[in-house]
């Protein structure tokens, strides 16, 4: 528990997530050149169709060339000049240019429209993967306060080195892979290991890179290198997760350069047959040739893969179902077994007071609720909400004060000292439990939950038990996933055992992995077979 302090709720307003969505420059220009190439190819057909006017056409068709061969025309200089290979970007423009010169100016138009919109919309998905790990990477500060022979600097990411202290203050994310040396604090892991409570840290405990310091500054010697860290061993998680790309379009890469290869060379063997050994003319020839080219360009193979598979990942998250790549998409139809996360899939990532044991339990939550008010602590402001739905008040308090690792306490009004804490903080004030009361804590420990005792001098009033609430409707979405087919769900989590045994009980699951790094997550999925396997997030 922790004394109101701004800085906490700052680095919790800057969580990944809670930036505005922008739009990437690359992206916003492929939406142009898109754009462009459609007002184009409509202003051209209008030109044509309607107002047989050819000037207009021509303008028309001629700013679709343009937005739409540029980009393209780009791409397939370098991919021939640099990379040594012939694709379909070529094969697109010269295609559109082929199908100009036999008059047919409106069916270039509409390749390069296609083709166009295509690259469009890889190029969202691809900012889509970046936006990802971009959240990831904001996990991790600029830098952080480094102890060295006993002078303290401001340390950049990349030049803290194993071995050196960091000095972490109430709200700072940490910077490093490290092991606390001195102090004691809370530490929101939610980030990293999905765990649903704060964790208390002591000298010896480790602490994670991108998880959050709650209260109580501490000093932490750092075990890991920037670059081997928790933090950046999930960002390659994510990377190597978000670049899977589905069979189909694993296919149409593969054959993607022998296509366009082969339609190229076969556009002059078919001129050359018409012409030579059919006895058609120059025009008759070149006409059917540049026929064949447009005709043969793939602009609905290239379109269709992305579209088909973002089309139906934007359908799937507007039911709450995301999608880490497409191929897992690909797979789907295919698994019997899911595996999904506890924290934010299976429950709703919040903080909920869920029992109350006391003689008067309206009495117990006031004076929580008042010694709460002043911490930013999730579990302090989950009673806080829970006495305003109840509408309880809460008892004024005074000179309100944090013990690191322990709780809070302050004075009332009648000059008694007031807390609410953990058993430390208990056995430090000198209360004792009631066997009813030591039963309620035992319990509430099992279950997995958070334990709140709350006291006046050396009299216990109240124990409370704050846990992460489960989404609403999982259980029956539990025994309907089952009904479709899925044999077997299994939830992996960093949380504690015990917690996932009841989160897991309550939801109806038999299946159940424990205290995961998410590298762990990924092990555990991968070692169901490959053709069986799902993962399931929110």
């Amino acid at each position: 528990m922790t004394v109101s302090n701004p800085t906490v709720a700052q680095a919790h307003a800057e969580a990944p997530g809670s930036k505005k969505f922008v739009i990437p420059p690359d992206l916003r220009l492929a939406v142009l050149f898109t754009f462009l190439t459609l007002l184009g190819l409509i202003v051209g057909l209008i030109g044509e169709k309607v107002m047989g006017n050819d000037a207009v056409m021509w303008i028309g068709f001629g700013l679709a060339y343009l937005a739409g061969g540029i980009p393209a025309g780009r791409e397939a200089l370098h991919s021939l000049f640099v990379e040594k290979k012939l694709d379909v970007d070529l094969l697109m423009v010269l295609a559109a240019l082929g199908a100009a010169t036999i008059g047919q100016a409106a069916d270039g138009a509409i390749l390069l429209f296609l083709f166009s919109l295509s690259n469009t919309l890889q190029d969202w998905a691809m900012g889509r993967t970046k936006r990802a790990i971009e959240a990831l990477m904001d996990l991790n500060p600029e830098g952080a306060t480094v102890r060295r022979n006993g002078v303290e600097k401001w340390c950049q990411l990349g030049e803290i080195q194993i071995g050196d202290l960091l000095v972490i203050k109430p709200g700072e994310r940490v910077a490093a892979d490290a092991r606390v040396v001195r102090g004691n604090t809370s530490v929101d892991e939610s980030p990293i290991t999905g765990e649903s409570r704060p964790i208390d840290k002591a000298p010896g405990a480790e602490l994670a890179s991108g998880t959050v310091n709650l209260n109580g500054s501490v000093e932490a010697e750092v075990v890991r290198p920037a670059g081997d860290s928790t933090l950046a061993r999930l960002v390659a998680l994510m990377e190597d997760a978000q670049t899977q790309k589905s069979r189909t379009e694993t296919l149409s890469e593969r054959w993607e350069s022998p296509y366009a290869t082969l339609v190229l060379i076969s556009v002059p063997l078919v001129y050359a047959g018409l012409h030579y050994l059919a006895g058609l003319n120059v025009d008759q020839s070149w006409y059917r040739a540049m026929t064949f080219m447009v005709v043969a360009s793939p602009c609905a193979v290239v379109i269709s893969t992305p579209a088909v598979m973002l089309s139906a990942m934007a359908a799937a998250a507007r039911a709450g179902v995301l999608f880490k790549s497409s191929a897992a998409l690909d797979a789907l139809a295919n698994v019997n077994t899911i595996a999904f996360d506890k924290t934010g899939t299976l429950t709703q990532a919040k903080m909920t007071l869920s029992h109350t044991y006391a003689d008067n339990e309206r009495e117990a939550l006031a004076l929580a609720a008042g010694l709460e008010a002043h911490s930013e602590h999730p579990i302090a402001q989950a009673i806080v909400q829970a006495a305003q739905a109840q509408g309880v008040r809460a008892v004024a308090v005074q000179d309100a004060q944090a013990i690191p690792g322990h709780g809070i306490e302050a004075r009332l009004s009648s000059g008694d000292l007031a807390w609410a804490g953990n058993l430390r903080l208990a056995e430090r004030e000198k209360a004792a439990l009631t066997p009813a009361q030591q039963q309620a804590l035992d319990t509430l420990s099992r279950e997995g939950s958070s334990t709140v005792i709350v006291g006046v001098g050396p009299r216990v009033v109240g124990v409370m038990g704050v846990a992460d609430a489960l989404r609403p409707g999982i259980s029956e979405a539990m025994r309907e996933i089952r009904a479709a087919g899925v044999a077997h769900p299994v939830m992996l989590t960093g949380d504690k055992k015990e917690v996932a045994e009841t989160v897991a009980k309550e939801v109806g699951l038999t299946e159940y992995r424990a205290e995961l790094l998410p590298e762990d997550k990924s092990a555990s999925s991968a070692s169901c077979p490959a053709r069986w396997r799902w993962w399931a997030t929110a």
